[in-house]
């Protein structure tokens, strides 16, 4: 049953894709707190290729329980994104247990490092599979639902790098570009459906989405190239909630004529 309190989103229910840790934890109680349930998908594994470790199914569980705290219904499941199938079949059942689903959250995504020339064909396949495949497979699984509602709203969380060059991780950047093209094409087919298409551009997040090669090449393999990475606002890093804010309000009531926006919550960095 949905919910009757008055928060901004109170009764949604909200897929959140990448939800174990960092900005999925962080959109899920930020909505929770807001009134809506929340389905959690994460996939609780980490694929060859990356530097860094990826959630746990304990983090997963974690963030359902901090959901909970918050008056918030949690759904988990482990799911790949680049498996659409299996994410399809994840949605359905949990929107069945929810009697509906009114928005997704594709934040699901993954960063390697290098420069162009030692880029690897495994590291675009990984990338553009879960960033941007696993993007398309997580707004396909959610549109059949937002339909049977008459409406909602989709937020791909896209990247500063979205929008501007950033090198260092080409695969990465064409991936987080791509995002936009997808989700305009999108906006405009489904405008008639009354399902609103949006990215979301954050500049560095406090994460724990960060290879220590990409450090390294910053500041001192390809230092010159470190200004591109400068926020025009005295700060290094935003912080998820700064992002779950933009996210809130895209799934909110509030953006109800708000699609096809390149949504910047980047302290300038796309402006240098």
């Amino acid at each position: 049953m949905r919910k009757t309190s008055t928060g901004r989103v109170a009764g949604k229910r909200v897929l959140i894709t990448g939800a174990a840790r960092g900005m999925g934890r962080s959109h899920a109680l930020r909505l929770a707190e807001e009134g809506a349930d929340v389905i959690l998908f994460d996939i609780c594994a980490t694929p060859p290729g990356l530097e860094y470790e990826l959630a746990t199914e304990d983090e997963l569980q974690e963030t359902a329980d901090l959901v909970a705290e918050r008056g918030g219904k949690a759904i988990t499941a482990v799911v790949d994104v680049r498996d659409a199938e299996a994410l399809a079949s994840a949605v359905n059942a949990a929107a069945g247990q929810l009697g509906g689903l009114d928005a997704a959250v594709a934040n699901a995504g993954v960063l390697t490092a290098g420069t162009w020339d030692t880029t690897t064909a495994e590291q675009w396949r990984l990338v553009t599979d879960v960033n941007l495949i696993g993007a398309w497979n997580t707004c396909a699984a959610a549109i059949p639902h937002l339909l049977e509602q008459g409406g909602g709203s989709l937020i791909n969380i896209s990247s500063a790098a979205g929008i501007k060059g950033s090198p260092l991780h080409i695969p990465y950047t064409a991936a987080k570009q791509g995002i936009v093209g997808m989700s305009v094409a999108l906006a405009n087919e489904l405008a008639a459906q009354s399902i609103r298409v949006n990215t979301v551009h954050p500049t560095g997040v406090l994460t724990g989405m960060a290879p220590p090669t990409m450090h390294k090449l910053i500041l001192e393999d390809r230092s010159d190239l470190g200004p591109i990475f400068g926020n025009a606002l005295p700060v290094p890093l935003i912080e998820a909630i700064d992002v779950s804010n933009a996210v809130l309000y895209l799934v909110s009531d509030e953006a109800r004529y708000v699609t096809g926006l390149q949504f910047k919550v980047d302290a300038g960095v796309t402006i240098r």
